[in-house]
């Protein structure tokens, strides 16, 4: 009996604050993806330093009304989030849902505006090999671009299980670990835009 007190005591409860919200073990992932972005974004800086003129000449053949308004499409997406974590807490599946949805939709209007960008470089016959900052730009823009892609997956799987009814105000989190990995890809973006799109 001593030994079940002590196990009903010691057990976490759902409600008690973690240091991090949603699996530990996404963590890793996420830590281990923000260094790879570090060292390409330091890169990206090394070179530019030595390459000044050539970067900002075409640096300024970018769109950056469509990098601002993918800005503006994903801190969105990650406000969406935040909402739908707030509804599950308050057990409010259906709005949960909703605004998954919502932030689906958001990540659809990135993609969609990035694959025009890329369409419009590609149709000018610019490609990895045309220079050195459009090499960076292509390299970058594009692996952010499959982790959007990887981050709506995730989101879709987590909407898909709540529509099942897999979440609850007790138990929800997959949802934190999906809007964990989210909100990384939403940073690494507000650091890629201005770096690439304006800072000269």
């Amino acid at each position: 009996m001593n030994a079940a007190i002590i196990n009903e005591n010691t057990e976490s409860s759902p409600d008690e604050p973690r240091l991090l919200p949603g699996d530990f073990a996404i963590w890793f992932f996420i830590f281990a993806e923000l260094l790879v972005f570090g060292i390409a974004f330091l890169s990206y800086a090394v070179v530019r330093v030595q390459n000044v003129e050539m970067f900002n000449q075409y640096q300024l053949t970018l769109n950056r009304e469509l990098g601002a308004a993918n800005t503006l499409l994903l801190i969105t997406a990650s406000y969406f989030v935040v909402r739908a974590i707030h509804a599950i807490r308050l057990d409010d599946v259906k709005s949960c849902i909703k605004w998954l949805y919502a932030s689906l939709g958001c990540g659809a209007g990135f993609l969609l505006l990035k694959s025009l960008e890329y369409y419009d470089k590609f149709s000018e016959g610019i490609t990895l090999s045309t220079n050195t900052f459009y090499m960076f730009y292509l390299s970058l823009t594009m692996f952010h671009f499959l982790h959007v892609i990887l981050g709506m997956i995730i989101l879709f799987a987590v909407a898909i299980k709540a529509q099942r009814g897999g979440y609850s105000a007790r138990d929800h989190i997959g949802i934190e670990t999906g809007a964990s990995y989210w909100h990384m890809v939403d940073l690494v973006w507000i650091i890629l835009f201005p770096l690439v799109y304006i800072i000269r």
